[in-house]
């Protein structure tokens, strides 16, 4: 028998209380890298805001006494930093030729095999006796050198196998990376400390700072076990720092460093947040599930708000794959867009040059993904903590829905998961808003990676859901297009994009986009090249869909500011809204302030090593309860979760 759609009464309401993080567009919070990618039609003075703080970023903009100067120190005239540096900090952000502070892509350095033969006679070479091998390779001798006590002669009779270090040049030369000059690390102590984690502790710094709540302030009303961070990698800490430093060493004559094992787990970003960002007792764990990571953090966190287990969470991930290694890995699944083909497809439209900044185009002809970095974050509180505390409303998280793909041929093919999760977060939408509000009012965010796999399977998901639901044409939004894709982290970005589009109207276009490809399934939906602009209140839900490698899909449904109040206010009623709405005014100020400070480059990123540590000594614990320096007792009163079962 076929069961029916789970029903989930949801008691609690997550909400998006703040967000932040750094991708290819600049930093996420208050909107600076959706106005962005979206500058087209954004309004002057959100433009001029969101290229300040791009400026400051990238050390083209500084300020002297709280008025932008450039690197001189000449002052920079009203609302002119667009007009001076805009093409400048256009060329260096979203996507563009990988810059050699990754790894230079007309060079790759990588170790040539070898097989050296003696011939006739023996060939000798001289070597130090600290290089000689415990295990002396067949066909090879060595002897003393008179005079020379540190050097011994080796002869090679036969075959010797040796690796020469040689260079090449990459096949594919495109990355999303952070904006040029910028320095995730560069504002706290982040020696030895892999990228991905120097992104973690300046996202989730520029989440915390778009609270506009002290963060300490916040945790003092609530019990340590109800706070919860979700956040991790899909694939670790790859570069030199981490896993992709000690997995090489030994290849390399070299040892692991004392941190690069430590530091290079995947879920370390949760790690770093509670260590030396929050500082948190609380519920912690970094849920992976390949390119839809993040949903699957934001899933668990959004249902223990709504169980009521946890009252505030920090959900979020950073990814750093921009190293040759994990190049050449997706390279050689033909899982990305390399340079010849980019060329070839555009040699039908008359253009000879390569476009580093149209390599990723999600639905059009396309030939693959494109590698990106990001560190994306979420706050989630539970609506009686928001208007108890004046908390912003930047959305909330309706549910989420995860379907692997079950039996399949290939372990990197799509399958059919993709069909429930997607079809449960419209009908989550629709039991919200209504049959008129799906179908007018919504929007996906498409995984939408720009390889023609993709193109086919999701966009047939998307069509047959919304002929499904009557939808007629269902706008697509697809920011890989634009930032390229940072595996785990992806869906962070939809979400934090999809925040720009529910609250300015602004859906952003699919750029790349020059034309839909035959093979897109595309009766129902609606792909527009072109920005498509509402007034603001005119998306009030957004769909963010996810696709990973394995099976791994999922789809998030995430409802705008207003929806949220409206419900909020179904709820509570207009007295305690009103007075939620009287606290927030200092949230918005301060939240402001910070924003400000940030954008002049005076804040640092929150990074508290060794600070505030608690003893065992200040630990007190009874059979009742465990009570702490700091914040609520943490009761130990627990109830017998089976009372059925009760065998006392």
């Amino acid at each position: 028998m076929i069961q029916p759609l789970l029903r989930i009464a949801l008691s609690r309401l997550p909400i998006i209380a703040g967000f932040g993080g750094v991708n290819p567009a600049g930093r996420s919070s208050f909107h600076h890298a959706f106005h962005r990618i979206t500058q087209e039609a954004q309004s002057a003075a959100n433009r001029e805001s969101a290229y300040l703080a791009l400026g400051q970023m990238m050390g083209l903009v500084q300020s002297k006494s709280g008025r932008p100067v450039d690197a001189s120190g000449s002052p920079i005239a009203q609302g002119a930093v667009f007009e001076r540096f805009g093409e400048q900090m256009n060329q260096g952000t979203l996507l563009r030729k990988l810059e050699k502070n990754f790894f230079d892509v007309e060079r790759v350095a990588f170790r040539q095999k070898m097989t050296l033969e003696g011939g006739s006679e023996p060939l000798c070479i001289l070597i130090n006796k600290k290089s000689l091998p415990k295990q002396i390779p067949p066909g090879v001798t060595f002897e003393e050198v008179p005079g020379e006590p540190s050097k011994l002669r080796v002869s090679v009779h036969s075959g010797l196998e040796v690796f020469v270090e040689d260079i090449r040049t990459s096949s594919v030369t495109t990355g999303g990376q952070l904006p040029r000059g910028f320095n995730p690390g560069a504002g706290y102590a982040s020696n030895s400390h892999p990228r991905g984690l120097q992104m973690t502790i300046y996202g989730a710094s520029d989440a915390l700072g778009s609270l506009g709540l002290d963060w300490d302030d916040l945790v003092s009303q609530v019990a340590p076990d109800q706070i919860g961070v979700y956040a991790s990698s899909a694939m670790g800490q790859l570069d030199n720092e981490g896993v992709g430093g000690y997995m090489k060493a030994a290849l390399l004559g070299k040892r692991p460093s004392t941190k690069q094992v430590a530091l290079s787990f995947a879920e370390m970003p949760a790690d770093f947040i509670n260590a030396y960002v929050l500082g948190t007792l609380g519920h912690t764990g970094g849920i992976l599930g390949a390119c839809a990571t993040f949903l699957y953090n934001l899933e668990h966190a959004a249902k223990d708000i709504a169980s009521g287990r946890r009252r505030l969470c920090f959900v979020g991930a950073a990814e750093a794959p921009l190293v040759p290694e994990v190049y050449e890995g997706y390279r050689v699944i033909s899982a990305l867009a390399e340079d010849e083909q980019i060329l070839a497809l555009d040699r039908d439209q008359g253009i000879e040059h390569l476009r580093h900044t149209h390599a990723c185009r999600p639905f059009g002809y396309n030939c693959g993904f494109t590698l990106a970095e990001a560190a994306e974050f979420v706050v989630l509180m539970d609506e009686e903590l928001a208007l108890e505390t004046g908390a912003q409303i930047y959305g909330a998280v309706a549910g989420v829905f995860v379907n692997a793909d079950g039996y399949k041929r290939s372990i990197t093919a799509p399958g059919v998961g993709n069909y429930l999760a997607l079809a449960k977060a419209a009908t989550l939408t629709r039991a919200i808003l209504g049959e008129k509000g799906l179908r007018q009012h919504s929007f996906i965010s498409a995984h939408g990676t720009g390889t023609p796999q993709n193109r086919v399977t999701e966009s047939q998901v998307f069509n047959e859901t919304a002929k499904a639901m009557g939808i007629q044409s269902w706008p697509v939004a697809a920011i890989k297009a634009y930032f390229g894709h940072s595996i785990g982290c992806a869906a962070g970005s939809q979400i934090n994009m999809a925040l720009g589009s529910l609250a300015s109207g602004i859906l952003p276009g699919i750029f790349t986009l020059d034309e839909i490809a035959d093979d897109v399934h595309a009766s129902h939906l609606n792909l527009q090249q072109a920005h498509q602009v509402r007034e603001p209140g005119g998306w009030k839900a957004a769909l963010i869909n996810s696709k990973g490698f394995g099976g791994n899909n999922a789809t998030g449904v995430i409802l705008s500011a207003a929806t949220t109040e409206e419900m909020m206010a179904k709820k509570h009623g207009s007295e305690k809204i009103n007075l939620w709405k009287k606290r927030r005014e200092k949230t918005l100020e301060v939240a402001q302030t910070w924003d400000q400070a940030t954008t002049q480059g005076e804040t640092k990123p929150r990074y508290l090593f060794g600070e505030g540590v608690i003893q065992d000594s200040e630990v007190k614990i009874t059979a009742k309860d465990i009570t702490l320096p700091k914040g609520p007792t943490v009761s130990l009163d627990l109830p017998h979760p089976f009372p059925d079962m009760d065998i006392r």
